[in-house]
């Protein structure tokens, strides 16, 4: 009721305003006993990183740090290349004719664009959340099973039903199917579709998860519900979200990164970045002058 109540109220503000949807999300999590994070230890690290659409340049000379166990928010007007760099993360651009990447992009301190990284396996550990849900044309159960199967998590049924069951309860969505787990996939509610989609990712156990604009389709319910499970997943997993919703930002994310025509124009503490940014583009984004 928390993120709902949030998201009502955010949804009647302006640029501006989102501020103070921004302390009253802070103001509940220390009501909530919800500590601030002291640590952080850097779980991908990017540097001068440079892509490209055959000869048109789509980011330039991007340099970023991701927290591990941490929401990281990527905003910015449309074509500003959120959705391009998150791609980068995880090598989807890969399939994409006449790409191009130079710079550096490590997780866990190691190059993800090495010859000889396993991208099947990056891929397992850096999962994707995209725009619109994209359930398979299978049942509830095989989507989430999917992914187990083909990367030999599961030995047997048991197993299997321990990860599917585990994964869509962690996605807050296994009250709601538990008895139709071999209906399809696809005759869900756009909100349960995309938690469905959220359970897929993370039944193959990945360290990362990257969400492209995760509640952009859906209703102001099913965005509060997907927020909420946004917040729970963050213990365990690190979060990279792209959004055009400066609000959603603020409610979501520690970290917000601040993208312009390609250029990453400023970066760090959600808070600190939208009470007192050090960029006037930024402030002027968020004060809604352009975008």
């Amino acid at each position: 009721m928390r993120g709902r109540a949030l998201l009502e109220k955010a949804d009647r503000l302006d640029g501006v305003a989102t501020l103070s949807a921004l302390r009253t999300t802070r103001d509940a999590r220390a009501v909530s006993g919800q500590k601030p994070d002291l640590a952080l230890v850097t779980k991908m690290k990017v540097t001068s990183l440079d892509f490209y659409y055959g000869a048109k340049r789509a980011l330039s000379a991007v340099s970023l740090e991701i927290p591990e166990c941490q929401v990281t928010a990527l905003i910015g007007p449309s074509g500003c290349g959120k959705s391009t760099f998150l791609r980068c993360l995880n090598r989807m651009n890969d399939v994409i004719p006449g790409c191009r990447m130079e710079g550096r992009i490590e997780l866990d301190g190691r190059d993800v664009y090495a010859p000889d990284l396993d991208v099947v396996e990056l891929r397992a550990r850096i999962g994707m959340v995209f725009q619109k849900p994209n359930p398979f044309p299978k049942s509830i159960y095989d989507n989430v099973a999917y992914g187990p199967r083909i990367h030999g998590l599961a030995s047997t049924r048991v197993e299997l039903d321990e990860i599917v069951h585990s994964s869509l309860e962690r996605a807050g969505l296994l009250e709601e199917v538990r008895d139709r787990l071999e209906e399809p996939g696809t005759g869900l509610s756009g909100g349960q579709q995309q938690r469905l989609c959220i359970a897929r990712a993370i039944a193959v156990r990945p360290e990362v998860i990257l969400m492209d604009e995760p509640c952009s389709a859906l209703d102001p319910i099913a965005t509060a519900k997907i927020e909420d499970l946004i917040h729970e997943l963050r213990e365990n997993y690190t979060i990279v979200i792209v959004t055009h919703s400066m609000q959603q930002a603020a409610r979501v994310s520690q970290r917000t990164a601040f993208f312009h025509l390609g250029a990453l124009v400023e970066h760090g503490e959600t808070e600190r970045l939208f009470t007192n940014p050090m960029d006037p583009k930024t402030q002027d984004y968020i004060t809604g002058r352009f975008g």
